[in-house]
């Protein structure tokens, strides 16, 4: 590949920094009417990440092609790694003492919606400061890949290698409308309904406005930023936990199945969708199991609030969310390594969550149980299926292939974490929160800690980790991959 065959990922990329920049604008007007002092961090902020876009997309505006796939993977890998750069700037300009790379780790935990944080006395930042970092988590929940797919044909530049490259899970290639724009607008606007309605209901609870906006773009992208540092336990709400219960479960679900049950007035969407069933078996039970193995152990909580804080916790981690109504690092090792397994698989495919995925997990379970019926008896035939349909060949081996470079990668990633002298138990939770996008791991790490203990290597290898997950795995390596840049 010579220099210009990259002129359409470039002239996009610009397109893509340029709309960001102008996102700043949002928190920038709440700090200019509040005028809570960060006013000159934003206005730094825009101008630079939009002046970038806008030279950028400049530079390459006579390409005089269509992205093609190839471009595809590599637009979608250079937005996740570069733009964190400059969604860090209101940060590090408003809080000169955070160094490049706690910024670089705070936006690209925002952006990934991994919810992990090296900041302290969130309260005392300015407001305007606490919006951006859970906005950012909402511009990140459904991609902004997907977002700005819907903007760049007006412009000049298909979207469907962009957003085949952005959306989530092994079967991705299924469209809602015909034309990817209106995909891509169809989930939009369903995502920000459910975002206002989890707004409105979280105000109505009993929080602030401004905090339920806040934690609303935090809960709907399944980020985990918070205004304080305790988290949900600030408000010690049985109503607000409720409410965050209820719309982190629609956020761990699929968005074209709330589409098409928005769209159809029925709940027929659900009851079709293979994950859903899935999904509520395993989180139900894991609230029931966990409630009752606290229950046993010496000097119990009473019954209530065990329920109370188990149900908001399974939901909280297995969802990706990552907020915290207690200080679950206090209970049994069991139980936290418990809450972490389920933030590996428990969200639906093109939900905002983190983790493999529920189907990828769904046809693994099923596919082990495929081998050992042949084992029995060779000369049966049992396809796996979802639902009435047949899993094709090529997605059984694209899952399995998916499944041993996740494990991998959590092992490597372990590995760097313990040899540069981090405690092992950390070192795995830590791993498996960020590659997770979940936030809070184990012991320093846990809901009371945050990241800020970390070296600068082992921040950026979590920070690396983030974003692995983010694009879940494949979309990096094949960047990666030397294959890649022949011509």
């Amino acid at each position: 590949m010579n220099a210009r065959s990259y002129a359409p990922v470039i002239g996009a990329f610009g397109l893509i920094t340029m709309i960001f920049g102008l996102m700043m604008g949002f928190p920038l007007a709440v700090s200019f009417f509040l005028h809570d002092g960060a006013t000159t961090a934003y206005d730094a902020s825009i101008l630079i990440t939009f002046g970038v876009g806008l030279a950028l997309w400049y530079g390459a505006r006579h390409s005089g092609r269509d992205l093609r796939t190839r471009d595809g993977f590599l637009l979608v890998s250079a937005t996740w790694l570069i733009l964190p750069v400059f969604a860090m700037l209101p940060l590090v300009l408003y809080l000169p003492e955070l160094s490049l790379t706690d910024g670089y780790f705070e936006a690209a935990s925002g952006l990934t919606t991994t919810g992990a944080t090296v900041l302290s006395g969130l309260d005392q930042l300015p407001l305007s400061i606490n919006l951006w970092r859970c906005f950012l988590h909402w511009i990140g929940g459904m991609g902004v890949i997907v977002l700005v797919v819907a903007i760049l044909p007006l412009l000049g530049i298909g979207g469907r290698q962009m957003f085949s490259a952005e959306a989530p899970g092994p079967m991705k290639e299924s469209s809602l409308t015909p034309r990817i724009t209106e995909t891509a607008k169809a989930l939009w606007v369903t995502y920000a309904a459910l975002t206002l309605a989890c707004g409105i209901a979280l105000w109505l609870a009993g929080m602030p406005g401004w905090e339920a906006l806040i934690h609303a773009f935090s809960v709907m992208g399944l980020g985990g930023f918070s205004s304080w540092d305790n988290s949900i336990a600030h408000y010690d709400s049985t109503l607000i936990e409720g409410v965050i219960i209820v719309f982190a479960c629609a956020a761990g679900l699929n968005f074209a199945t709330h589409y098409r049950a928005l769209h159809k007035r029925s709940l027929t969407p659900y009851r079709e969708d293979t994950e859903v069933g899935f999904f509520a078996l395993v989180v139900l039970g894991s609230i029931l199991m966990l409630t009752a193995f606290l229950m046993a152990q010496p000097a119990p909580m009473t019954l209530p609030t065990t329920l109370r804080h188990v149900a908001f916790q399974v939901v909280s981690i297995s969802t990706s969310l990552g907020l915290a109504s207690t200080d679950y690092g206090t209970w049994p090792m069991f139980s936290q390594l418990w809450l972490l397994f389920l933030c590996s698989f428990v969200t639906c495919s093109g939900s905002t969550g983190g983790g493999i995925k529920m189907v990828r997990a769904i046809i693994l379970y099923k596919q082990v149980f495929r081998e050992i019926t042949l084992a029995l008896h060779p000369a049966a035939v049992r396809p796996v299926k979802l639902g009435r349909a047949v899993v094709p060949n090529t997605i059984l081996h694209a899952v399995l292939a998916f499944g041993f470079i996740y494990m991998v990668s959590i092992i490597i990633l372990t590995l760097l974490l313990g040899g540069s002298g981090l405690e092992i138990v950390t070192a795995f939770s830590a791993v498996i929160a960020c590659i997770n996008n979940t936030g809070p791991g184990m012991n320093a790490l846990g809901p009371a800690g945050n990241y800020a203990v970390l070296t600068d290597f082992q921040t950026w290898v979590c920070a690396i980790a983030m974003i692995i997950g983010r694009l879940e795995v494949f979309t990096l390596l094949v960047v990666l991959t030397p294959t890649f840049w022949r011509k």
